[in-house]
């Protein structure tokens, strides 16, 4: 992350925790409604004069700007065999951070497995349970990689949670890389009673591209080792 994007998310998480909105920090730094929205994204080379005020305004030590960044919570998002896991665990080591899946914490919390929570409770239940799970794992753990389950996206109010809290990641592969992976690893839940299951896959990932594509980073894992992929998202 640059110099200019970490300032602003400082400046974003600090605004939120104030309870502030963009219109009065705005107000209070004297600077336009737009200039802060662009500060907070990393597009505005702000002077060291308005981020006085700005600093001021959000009651912080200028200081505080630049402090060395702590690993925060990294957030890996994508379908079912995009390597969240395998990833995610060399990424952690690497970091000296603890690895969860949230699908593991999810089945945690419901003291069953997900293809039984989905039987007897169907998705809106599982969805709003993913959502409990994960404000109660922000609130806990200030360094963490997460793998995310590859629907996550599709609600909304988790979805915004990771965008706004974690540094979020989207490992990017081809349909029949997903494919192969997951029946690779011996899960063969995708053809289980599905005659189309490949064909779904291709769509679900077409469906969603859009909402993987929001995450700060974007990594391809296309024909590339671990090592590769942990070490671009290190640099």
């Amino acid at each position: 992350m640059g110099l200019l994007e970490d300032v602003g998310r400082r400046v974003r998480e600090r605004r939120r925790a104030r309870e502030m909105t963009l219109k009065e920090l705005a107000k209070g730094a004297g600077l336009s409604e737009r200039f802060v929205s662009d500060l907070e994204a990393g597009r505005a080379n702000i002077s060291v004069l308005n981020l006085a005020e700005v600093a001021s305004a959000l009651e912080l030590p200028m200081g505080a700007f630049f402090e060395a960044a702590a690993a925060g919570v990294v957030s890996l998002l994508g379908l079912r065999g995009a390597g969240k896991s395998t990833v995610g665990r060399a990424l952690a080591a690497k970091l000296g951070v603890p690895f969860f899946e949230l699908d593991a914490l999810v089945e945690q919390e419901a003291g069953m497995r997900l293809p039984e929570l989905f039987a007897i409770h169907g998705e809106d239940y599982f969805r709003r349970l993913e959502l409990q799970v994960l404000k109660r794992f922000l609130d806990a753990h200030d360094e963490a990689v997460l793998a995310t389950g590859g629907g996550l996206v599709t609600s909304a109010e988790s979805f915004r949670l990771l965008l706004e809290r974690t540094r979020t990641v989207w490992l990017k592969a081809k349909p029949s890389e997903h494919w192969e992976r997951v029946v690779g690893q011996g899960d063969l839940r995708p053809m289980q009673n599905r005659p189309r299951a490949r064909a779904e896959l291709n769509r679900r990932l077409k469906e969603r591209e859009p909402l993987y594509a929001q995450a700060e980073r974007v990594v391809s894992t296309s024909g590339r080792t671990v090592g590769d992929v942990v070490g671009e998202l290190l640099r």
